[in-house]
């Protein structure tokens, strides 16, 4: 099931982001014990992981049940600011005192990027006891059409039996690490979260356009047994036509 929600601005988007958060937490939490989720790097998600552990939304969720995994990382140390574990740190972990034993960043102190993959995919394996089925995916978009680290005409987009890789992106001449495919639509629920004008012209090719997941890597999170929301913001939307 795919549904798009259009809203005023990024306010009223994260004020519908963490209800839906909540729901599909309690429901996980109260039908498996857990909730599991892989959030979401970059800028977008601010606001809405410190609306989450603020004073109106960290009543509403059994936190100790929670568990964070994460969908990419710059591989860069953890007290980096560009790492997207510090960001959730701070924004996140820290306001809401989560315990070290929930919260399963990429173990980016390894010496090459290929080996904090690897050491992913066995955390990811260990955890699930197999393959990952997350409760939750939170997923960006760039103006580029890629999310996590799945960039256009990158190797990982042709990942079909790992859920964790390293990925080289040429055009930032650096590694980054990223789920795949395979472990985001594997995902009970994916909300995509994207805001302003400048979002909206890929927008309008990803929702509307032919299909094109290797130029639009956006495209290619259709979960195979689960829900995808796309929040948007009137700026994001503002080329739709549906």
């Amino acid at each position: 099931m795919r549904e798009i929600v259009v809203v005023k601005d990024k306010d009223e988007r994260n004020v519908m982001a963490a209800a839906k958060f909540i729901k599909i937490a309690g429901a996980a939490i109260r039908d498996r014990g857990r909730f599991t989720v892989a959030l979401a790097g970059g800028s977008t998600p601010k606001s809405l992981y410190r609306l989450l552990a603020g004073a109106e939304s960290k009543d509403k969720i059994d936190w100790a049940k929670v568990f964070f995994f994460f969908g990419d990382e710059r591989y860069v140390p953890p007290t980096d600011p560009k790492s997207n574990f510090r960001m959730a740190r701070e924004t996140l972990f820290d306001p809401l005192r989560t315990p070290a034993e929930n919260i399963f960043r990429w173990p980016t102190e390894s010496a090459v990027a290929e080996q904090a993959a690897e050491e992913y995919e066995k955390t990811l394996r260990n955890f699930f006891t197999g393959s990952p089925r997350f409760d939750l995916v939170l997923l960006g978009v760039g103006a580029d059409g890629h999310t996590a680290s799945l960039f256009s005409y990158t190797e990982a987009l042709l990942e079909t039996s790992r859920s964790a890789v390293a990925n080289w992106v040429e055009k930032l001449g650096e590694w980054r690490l990223t789920m795949t495919f395979r472990a985001l639509n594997a995902a009970a629920n994916v909300i995509f979260l994207a805001n302003g004008d400048e979002k909206a012209p890929v927008l309008k090719e990803i929702l509307e356009g032919a299909f094109q997941p290797k130029k639009y890597p956006a495209q290619g999170v259709k979960p195979d047994r689960g829900n995808l929301y796309w929040l948007l913001d009137d700026g994001a939307a503002g080329l739709l036509t549906d």
